[in-house]
This record gives structure tokens, sequence and C-alpha cells, in this order.
């Protein structure tokens, strides 16, 4: 017996696909020109270059936006703008943590590259799942919406007060243990490489293990990205879309950022007005779109836009106003 489907399911199912598979050849393709053509060879990033990859980056993101304006509308356009700049902003806090374990384990300039490289892959497919189960739960459980509004809020008040141990005991780390336990680790750098054969036994890098260190970075990181994008948008490709875009150009913009960020140390507060304000919003935004109120979506939208770039704005000139003082 042969099952005929309907032609309208078959368009509707291709339509609706049609977007994602086209989206993820694109990234693909950007991923292995940046491998393959634009960063072929181990050697530090100057500031000069990482700004014009940052630019490059950040006009791809803002020329995707441009067709998702013409795709779907202003709607959508404002919301994969606002998730691209709360992601971007968010990854700021990562920064500092990757700033922090390069330091630790004394990865050297030229080979930081490297770990970002193959850590920004992984970062991709861990978004992926992630908002894949975020989204698909929302759908089927509405109510989630305000555990993932108080987790922020939560968050967004343990990131204002701060903490000097961000990268927690690094040498115990789960993947660095998991590492040891099956693979012996050489007792030094060998360039650039993961993994090298010596005396007949294939080893492990401390390289690889900076790489464990900065996934599962990422990962924790990734539990208040998402729901804080999701709190700006429900279309699971806007929220998809904007966070790749953000974390491809998150490798130029830790090289462009990693001689002055402790001088932004305000920026953590703005980051947390961000986080609050989102958890917020996720709170109420029921009653504020159905409620009493009546505000237009795109409305919310907005103000969420314009919080998000008066909040950096304000912790960037407090920061430059009054420097950390230097400790004699």
């Amino acid at each position: 017996m042969v099952v005929k489907i309907p032609a309208g399911i078959i368009t509707r199912i291709v339509s609706e696909l049609l977007p994602w598979i086209a989206f993820n050849v694109f990234v693909l393709v950007l991923i292995v020109l940046d491998l393959f053509v634009f960063q072929r060879k181990a050697h530090a990033v100057s500031v000069r270059e990482a700004a014009l990859m940052s630019a490059m980056w950040i006009g791809v993101a803002l020329a995707f936006n441009g067709f998702v304006y013409l795709w779907h509308g202003r709607t959508a356009a404002f919301e994969f703008l606002t998730g691209y700049l709360l992601e971007k902003s968010l990854s700021v806090d990562n920064l500092f943590v990757f700033l922090v374990v390069f330091s630790f384990f004394q990865v050297d300039v030229r080979y930081q590259r490297r770990v970002l490289q193959w850590g920004i892959l992984g970062a991709l497919v861990m978004r992926g799942v992630f908002i894949a189960v975020g989204t698909t739960v929302l759908s089927l459980f509405h109510p989630i919406i305000y555990v993932f509004g108080a987790f922020l809020l939560y968050t967004g008040v343990k990131l204002a007060r701060g903490s000097d141990d961000e990268a927690g005991d690094l040498h115990s780390n789960p993947a660095i243990r998991l590492i040891r336990k099956f693979l012996p680790v050489t007792d030094g750098y060998r360039g650039e490489k993961f993994f090298v054969i010596e005396a007949g036994r294939r080893m492990a890098t401390p390289l690889l293990l900076v790489l464990a260190v900065i996934e599962t970075t990422d990962l924790l990181f990734a539990v208040d990205s998402i729901p804080a994008v999701i709190g700006v948008t429900r279309d699971p490709f806007i929220v998809y879309s904007s966070n790749v875009m953000a974390i491809l150009g998150l490798r130029a913009l830790y090289f462009l950022l990693a001689g002055v960020m402790d001088r932004f140390h305000y920026l953590r507060h703005a980051l947390a007005v961000i986080l609050v304000f989102v958890g917020a919003k996720m709170l109420t935004e029921d009653w504020l779109l159905e409620g009493m109120l009546h505000i237009h979506k795109e409305q919310l939208v907005m103000a969420t836009l314009v919080l998000i770039v008066a909040s950096l704005a304000a912790g960037i000139i407090a920061s430059l106003a009054r420097p950390v003082q230097s400790k004699e």
C-alpha cells in the first residue's frame, strides 16, 4: 500500500526547512573560509587584524539582518538585531573568562586562535541543541517561561555582585579529569597540536585541556544566554541565527578586546541590568501584551533593544570615566 502525501504538506515542509538548510550551508561556507583561507597559519593576531575581522563579521550579521527584514518583516528584523546584540553583549563576560583560562594555562598567543576556532565550532553545536530543547519545551509548556525569567533575574543579581573566581578551580574541571583518566598528557605544549604520538603512545597536549575548559565554560554561559534570547523572541530560527551570528565573530572580538577588557570593569554591571530587565520582561510579558496595557510586541522588542544599547554605553562610559586604580 502506497501512502500518498498531499502536495500542500510537502510544500509546507519544504518551505519551513529551506531557511534552516540555506542558513546552515551559508554558515558552513563562512566557517570553511575562516579556517582554511583567512586563518591558515598559527600567528599572533594583531589589533588591526582583529578589528578588520570583527568589522567583517558584524557586516555579515547586519547583511543577514537585512535578509530577515525582506523575508519576514520589520518585527522579525528587530528581534534578530536585538537577539544578536544581546548575545554579543553577554559574550563579553565569556571573553573575560577566556582571558583568565589562557593566562592560567600560559597559552602562547599564537595558539589561542586555534583553541578559539575549535571552541567556537563546539559552541555552535551546543547552542543548536540548547535552542532546540528550549524552544520545544516552551512550545509544549508555556509556563516554563516564568522559570527562565526567574533564572535570569537570579543570574543578573549574581553577576552584579561580582566574583573574582569566575573560572573556578581549573585543574579540577570535570572535562580535564576525564581527559587525564583516559589519555596521558604531555609535559608541555607541542605547538598548536591537540594530540601527538610520542614513544609509540597517543598523547594529549595541554592545549586539549585548555580547549576542554573553554568548551565547558561556554556550556555554562549558554545556560544564561539562550533563555535571554528566548526572552526576546519565540521564533526558533531567529533565536538560532542571532546566536550563531554572534558566536561566529567571538574569536575576532576576543583578540580585539583582550588587551583592554580589564579597563571596562563596569560592563559587568551593564550586563547584570540587561539580564534583570530581560528576566522581568519574561515574567510580565503575557500581561504586557495581552493584559490591560496591550503593548505591541514590536514596541517591547524596541524597548529591549534601546535598553541593551543604553546599558552598554553607560557601562563603557562609566569605566572610562572612573578607571580602576592600579595597586602599587
